[in-house]
């Protein structure tokens, strides 16, 4: 009995394997495949080359978009498409529109959403910052007191440095539910520092329900901190205002 494989096997298996080595996976799993159509379609090698790199190319942009996106951290995916329209009193749907061209992310600037609760800000963030997902930028999603909590633990660890830079690092950072709950002076100064290091770096989203009058109260009544802060957020930015009654309340109103 012959126990070696035959050559054409062999050059199969050989392929095979450098394929996998060179992590190619879409032409390893499609070559054998494409072959048999170049065949039968009479491409020439060069057709049936650019069909696999086409296809390896496609396969990798794909894999890095749901990277993104599973690293963004996204508590619900939301979509511009499902968002009502009709339900706030007052927003400027042009605007909005426009913000999902993305000219902010490559212009390193800035977006501020302010509302009430229930009025969708958050919705929209998270849209924006998937569409910029879709685009391949790394996105962060992240609630305020969230990063406080985070680099207060690693202050206290020694780690500040590196915490901190996880939220310099992304191309966008969505930063959720500013002004809710009361900051001490601790966390005033890291959200400053965030600001400060991502200014001409980075994209900034935000969502608020305070105008930014009402500001340095959310910043521990800190004016000077405060007027730094929204020197360098507001230079660059868009400001999305949105007017109208919570939806969440919207079954009670109809009732």
């Amino acid at each position: 009995m012959n126990t070696h494989p035959e050559p054409a096997h062999a050059d199969v298996d050989a392929l095979r394997s450098q394929l996998g080595t060179l992590k190619l996976p879409f032409m390893l799993e499609n070559h054998q495949v494409l072959a048999q159509t170049a065949a039968d379609k009479h491409w020439s090698h060069l057709d049936y080359l650019s069909e696999l790199l086409n296809g390896e190319a496609a396969a990798r942009a794909d894999r890095r978009v749901q990277r993104c996106i599973v690293q963004a951290r996204f508590p619900v995916l939301k979509t511009l498409d499902q968002f009502d329209w009709n339900w706030p009193t007052k927003i400027n749907r042009l605007l909005i529109q426009n913000l999902f061209h993305l000219d902010f992310v490559h212009q390193n600037a800035n977006v501020v959403f302010i509302s009430g609760t229930g009025l969708g800000k958050s919705h929209l963030m998270t849209a924006l910052g998937h569409a910029a997902c879709l685009r391949a930028h790394s996105v962060l999603f992240t609630g305020a007191i969230e990063i406080i909590n985070s680099l207060a633990a690693a202050h206290a660890a020694g780690s500040i440095k590196r915490a901190l830079n996880h939220y310099i690092k992304p191309r966008v950072l969505c930063i959720d539910e500013l002004g809710y709950l009361p900051i001490d002076k601790f966390g005033a100064d890291c959200l400053f520092q965030i600001i400060s290091h991502r200014y001409e770096r980075g994209a900034t989203l935000i969502t608020t329900n305070r105008v930014y009058k009402q500001w340095a109260s959310i910043f521990n009544n800190d004016a000077v901190l405060t007027s730094a802060l929204l020197d360098r957020l507001l230079h660059h930015a868009e400001t999305v205002r949105i007017d109208g009654k919570s939806y969440r309340s919207k079954d009670q109103i109809e009732i």
